[in-house]
């Protein structure tokens, strides 16, 4: 064996590895980007979900996208306005103060009130069972699957016994990404201070609305002349609240011979922020005395 033939080699790679490390030493220094502190705390005050519903491919680039005035400091959906906040603070920017929203679901049509008329089998997504028209007797309510549920960052969206989705008051952080996801429009954002909901979208009126379901808005209008803050109207066939005219007092409730329209009333004690109820006196249609206001089952948005 040359030995000189080794050792040249050795000599050559160790030779060709310096130039190497000496080259890349070179070029790190020369194109060095100095990183923004605040970009790692602002990475700390983002929940770190990477949820993606910023648009944003995770929770770290959103932090640099802030740092480089390229995001607003509200950019973080499932953060809501405390990490807005917390944010603003970082980049010594005055957040204002928005109106907190929680997810509110505008159907109670549950297996015993909108029963099914056909069995769905396939993808287990609300939009692909949409697009054969899912298998509920009412072609507007909710399909129960997972579209929602799985675009939640904060895991506040379950199922209830009938079928139907539920939204936890404590959890929701009113990002919107369930609401953009409904492919029958369901979802709405409304104010954390709203306590009267409609429960129903079914663009049905009268009989033909009571037959695919029991609790469906029937397009009566009695809600509207009920309203002394005139902020319920019938459109499309059902009641629509508006909430920066709303004062809570509950009349439409009271007066809505379907149930559609119901109160929501926190309850510090119950795990999901409270329960649906009706005014005073009332029964909510589908449920029997014995159940009472079980927070278990009723604890939601509306």
């Amino acid at each position: 064996m040359e030995w000189s033939l080794v050792w040249k080699a050795v000599i050559g790679l160790a030779g060709f590895g310096i130039l190497l490390g000496a080259l890349l030493a070179v070029a790190s220094r020369r194109f060095h980007v100095e990183s923004d502190p605040r970009a790692a705390e602002i990475l700390e005050a983002l929940p770190g979900s990477n949820c993606g519903a910023c648009g944003l491919p995770g929770c770290e680039a959103a932090a640099e996208a802030v740092v480089r005035g390229e995001a607003p400091v509200n950019v973080c959906r499932a953060g809501g306005p405390d990490v807005a906040a917390a944010v603003g603070r970082i980049m010594g920017l005055e957040v204002e103060a928005g109106v907190a929203l929680v997810a509110h679901i505008h159907c109670r049509g549950g297996k015993s009130l909108s029963p099914l008329r056909a069995f769905y089998q396939g993808v287990n997504s609300c939009r692909a069972a949409h697009l054969v028209g899912g298998g509920k007797a009412c072609p507007f309510g909710c399909l129960g699957l997972q579209d929602c549920a799985e675009v939640c960052p904060v895991s506040a969206i379950a199922f209830d016994e009938e079928g139907i989705r539920r939204v936890n008051v404590r959890k929701c952080t009113g990002c919107g990404l369930c609401a953009d996801v409904c492919p029958r429009d369901l979802i709405e954002m409304v104010p954390v201070t709203a306590k009267v909901f409609v429960r129903c979208r079914s663009r049905y009126t009268g009989k033909k609305a009571t037959s695919v379901c029991k609790v469906a808005c029937i397009g009566c209008r009695r809600c509207e002349k009920a309203c002394p803050a005139d902020a319920i109207r019938v459109e499309n066939g059902f009641a629509v609240i508006d909430y920066e005219r709303c004062t809570n007092c509950g009349d439409c409730a009271a007066v809505c011979p379907t149930d559609s329209i119901l109160l929501w009333v926190g309850r510090e004690g119950q795990p999901e922020g409270g329960e649906i109820v009706v005014p005073e006196g009332r029964e909510i249609k589908g449920r029997s005395k014995e159940e009472g206001t079980d927070p278990a089952k009723e604890g939601e948005t509306a």
